[in-house]
């Protein structure tokens, strides 16, 4: 069999505990108890089927050459919960954490299309360590807490989200999206940033939070400078929180009592308000910026940057009357693939930004939406490209 590695090994177990060469994994059939101070580290898959759900030491998941996996029929409860994973670890099925979870390295990657699969902290824990790579990629949750700031974020950023409610929560959860609200990848309908209760009301196209709670509370939410805050006023006061109504399927204004930062990094607190009475919540402003121009037209846009000379590049028409300019690029899953400043035909299939599968290779043929925003004209455009890559030309 093969070893686990376990620093101070104090259990114990009724039942079966097996750990096979064949999966690579540890299978747990039986009963497992972590006593007092034990140290339990995991170099391979847990695959829990049975009780792992009365402990009081540490359970540790290292690893830095593969990600691991927590999967099985049985929820786990780890009283210290702590993650050294560099290529991630993946929760196939809800982890409870009693006291404290330390994230050292790799991100906690919990299902985005079941929610209800997400790491849960319990009572009075409390987590130490996140950070851009060390976070709950995905969804996170919370139970019999007043107040919590959930570790979430998506593609390498931390984008908390904090929450503060007149009463305890029994359960509330929360995800951040890096994608537009208008072409979401997991939810089944379109949150269309043009139906809102004013005209005055803008709303970012840029990302979005799902949360959670039955209880009234105040919710603070975090940008950086991928999030353009510049778009939603003049001056940082201007930003709110705006959600998307689950009974009227509309955006709405839910305030703002508290702004800080700058425009490349702040936060902004909302209104009391219910956040289960919204699908999902977003940074938005006043669209006062945001205006028709008649000497440009912008256009869906097709590209096949196959060396010929023809439509090897995206030119936008008109982009040259505003040379401070931002261009930013999305797949079909709403996933950022190219961001230019100052953009001037730089783009010819390549992805230029950190993360992307296909980063300095090419882009796969596919359906591409595009944002632009010319400042110097306070215009914003949002519009298609159709791409044909190099191997199909």
């Amino acid at each position: 069999m093969k070893k686990i590695s376990i620093y101070l090994f104090l259990l114990i177990t009724t039942g079966i505990c097996l750990v096979t060469n064949a999966q690579d994994a540890v299978h747990n059939y039986g009963n497992i108890q972590i006593h007092d101070d034990g140290l339990v580290g995991f170099h391979m898959d847990v695959i829990n089927n049975g009780a792992f759900n009365q402990n009081k030491g540490l359970v540790g998941f290292y690893s830095m050459d593969k990600a691991l996996t927590i999967s099985g029929g049985s929820n786990p409860v780890f009283y210290d919960f702590e993650v050294a994973v560099d290529n991630d670890l993946y929760v196939d099925n809800t982890v409870d954490v009693l006291n404290n979870a330390n994230l050292i390295a790799g991100d906690i990657i919990t299902s985005r299309v079941a929610s209800e699969v997400n790491i849960n902290f319990l009572n009075n824990s409390f987590y130490i360590g996140e950070g851009d790579n060390t976070k709950v990629d995905g969804y996170a949750a919370m139970s019999k807490k007043f107040e919590f700031t959930f570790p979430i974020g998506q593609y390498g950023k931390l984008r908390p989200l904090s929450i503060e409610s007149i009463s305890s929560n029994d359960y509330a959860k929360s995800a951040y999206y890096y994608e537009d609200p208008n072409t979401p990848s997991v939810f089944n309908t379109s949150f269309s940033t043009f139906i809102k209760e004013n005209e005055a009301l803008s709303i970012s196209e840029y990302e979005f939070w799902h949360l959670e709670s039955t209880i009234p509370s105040k919710v603070t939410l975090t940008w950086d400078e991928e999030s353009n805050a510049y778009l939603f006023g003049e001056t940082i006061a201007e930003i709110k929180v705006v959600g998307w109504s689950v009974i009227d399927n509309i955006w709405i204004d839910l305030g703002n009592t508290n702004v800080e930062g700058n425009f490349a990094y702040g936060s902004v607190t909302s209104e009391e308000f219910i956040p289960s009475d919204y699908e999902i919540i977003t940074l938005g402003g006043n669209s006062d910026i945001i205006e028709t121009l008649d000497n440009i037209t912008l256009d869906n846009y097709y590209m096949t940057p196959n060396g010929d000379g023809i439509n090897d590049y995206l030119e936008i028409e008109g982009i040259d009357s505003s040379p401070n300019n931002v261009l930013q690029i999305y797949n079909r899953y709403g996933r950022l693939v190219f961001s230019k400043n100052n953009y001037s035909d730089e783009f010819t299939g390549i992805s230029n930004v950190n993360g992307v599968i296909a980063k300095n290779i090419g882009l796969p043929s596919g359906i591409y939406f595009y944002i632009v925003s010319l400042n110097d004209l306070n215009y914003k455009h949002q519009g298609y490209l159709y791409l044909t890559t190099y191997d199909e030309n």
